[in-house]
């Protein structure tokens, strides 16, 4: 079996950097899974190619944090032109695995959960489709659990519903004395770079995206083993 770790592209190098970072880490997790890195634009290998080149049984992961456009369409598109005979796993999504990394890249930064006067601002990318938005939505609400923190919100860098800053205005009004941005990436890229350049700006510090980690890894594995269990079942 195969696992197909899908990820959207990027013209950033940084972004298939990580991309290929994880999938060394599942193989080091698991050394006797096919583990193959592929991209849908801008990145190769091409999924559409990789795809045409199996051999054998494979499960696509989508390296997304959310089910948007890229995970509801574009990718089973791909799946079905290539006419390879494939599962599909869900996207990574809110993962309580990947609300822990988010909280030590907040760690990193020197934040303390014991910070009464903190608000945190989540920064996602926005979709067009609302279900997925309001599941990015909950991430403020989960990582602010077990902590003193004034204040959590939730702002989308894009889409329609894009207002970083307006985000913060409201974490202010809520009491926040002290902000800090925590982006809700998994990788570095032009959308992270310029949510740096606002932070700069009104020298906000941010976090790291959650980058390459063993929680990532371990959360593309139980997406891709919630598929081959229910194969199995079958």
């Amino acid at each position: 079996m195969t696992l197909v770790l899908t990820a959207h592209g990027s013209a950033d190098p940084r972004s298939a950097a990580v991309t290929h970072a994880v999938a060394g880490r599942i193989r080091r997790l698991r050394p006797w899974l096919d583990v193959r890195a592929a991209f849908l634009e801008q990145t190769g290998p091409d999924l559409g190619e990789v795809l045409r080149g199996l051999d054998g049984p494979a499960v696509v992961v989508p390296f997304l944090l959310a089910s948007a456009f890229h995970a509801r369409i574009d990718i089973p598109a791909v799946i079905e032109e290539s006419r390879a005979v494939v599962d599909r796993a869900e996207v990574l999504g809110e993962d309580p695995a990947l609300l822990t990394v988010l909280r030590q890249r907040l760690t990193e930064t020197g934040v303390s959960p014991d910070d009464d006067d903190l608000g945190v601002l989540v920064v996602a990318v926005g979709s067009s489709h609302p279900a997925a938005n309001a599941r990015t939505a909950t991430v403020a609400q989960h990582l602010s659990r077990g902590t003193r923190w004034a204040a959590t919100e939730v702002a989308f860098a894009t889409g329609p519903y894009a207002g970083v800053a307006e985000a913060a205005d409201r974490l202010r009004a809520r009491g926040a004395e002290r902000l800090v941005i925590a982006p809700w990436f998994l990788a570095h890229g032009r959308i992270t770079d310029r949510v740096a350049s606002y932070a700069a700006a009104q020298s906000i510090p941010m976090s790291e995206p959650l980058g390459s980690h063993n929680l990532v890894a371990a959360t593309v594995l139980d997406r891709y083993d919630a598929v081959t269990a229910v194969d199995v079942a079958a």
